[in-house]
């Protein structure tokens, strides 16, 4: 079974990228551009995988059409540069609404109350099985890549998170070693954002990353591809743990891409 599945991604992955591929990811993804030719050219080969073994479905009357599967899976494969991979192996379906959809929730707030009710949603990714995303929010997340917000970056690290037997904040690593310095590294920053946010201070990743472990992990990933230099120079440990996971520079990618320029100084006010 597993031969015969690196063979069938063996031959997918050799397979020609098609120009209309190519064109609906120059004209969504700005990011691509600061890839390598090596790496664009391993972008492509993830996509044409993902796009085989992946299926989408429209919701709310949105028909799925190439540029919406291209522009999608353009953005979860960049999160697979560089690394032995299984492509998501719980994921069978993207799900996809032409905006901002609303689905039941339930929060527990301090003292054992419990709130139910109708939320609002950009996407969300279910352990077993799906991601559901917004289309407008999708198109806006990659449209601006420096701004620290993207839905697939942020729903499609859930699923990485997934892949270590559990969702708590940290994806499936090499050693138990490994797992003691990402925790570490993690429980001190993410500490330190709840405190920055009980004062009222600046920070880089914002209040939904202090609710949980996993949305912590989520959004510093969407902040590590999208605002690297600022986490970098702000949360160095931090940008390393993720860097070596990813096996991805992307602070460095930017200044090649860029130059030096002044790194974008916007920071979320708690």
């Amino acid at each position: 079974m597993f031969g015969l599945k690196r063979r069938r991604r063996l031959r997918l992955a050799a397979l020609p990228f098609p120009e209309a591929w190519l064109a609906i990811v120059r004209r969504h993804v700005p990011y691509y551009r600061c890839l390598t030719a090596e790496d664009q050219a391993e972008l492509h080969r993830h996509i044409q995988i993902f796009l085989a073994e992946k299926r989408f479905e429209g919701c709310d009357g949105l028909v799925i059409t190439d540029e919406i599967r291209v522009t999608i899976a353009a953005q979860a494969c960049i999160l697979l540069l560089h690394r032995d991979t299984g492509y998501y192996p719980s994921l069978r379906t993207i799900l996809v609404y032409p905006s901002q959809y609303v689905a039941p929730a339930k929060r527990q707030l301090p003292g054992g109350v419990v709130l139910e009710g109708p939320d609002r949603r950009l996407g969300e990714s279910w352990h077993r099985g799906s991601v559901v995303l917004s289309w407008r929010d999708v198109q806006a997340g990659a449209a601006d890549s420096t701004d620290g917000h993207n839905v697939v970056y942020h729903e499609f690290a859930h699923q990485l998170d997934s892949e270590s037997g559990a969702i708590e904040g940290a994806p499936a690593l090499a050693t138990r070693a490994m797992y003691d310095e990402w925790s570490r590294t993690f429980g001190r920053e993410f500490q330190a954002l709840t405190s920055d946010l009980a004062q009222h201070r600046q920070t880089l990743l914002g209040p939904y990353a202090a609710t949980s472990p996993p949305e912590f992990f989520a959004v510093a990933t969407e902040v590590f591809f999208e605002r690297p230099r600022e986490m970098l120079a702000r949360h160095p440990d931090l940008y390393h743990q993720l860097s070596r996971y990813f096996q991805q520079d992307p602070a460095a990618r930017v200044i090649a891409c860029y130059g030096c320029l002044p790194a974008p100084g916007a920071m979320v006010v708690a």
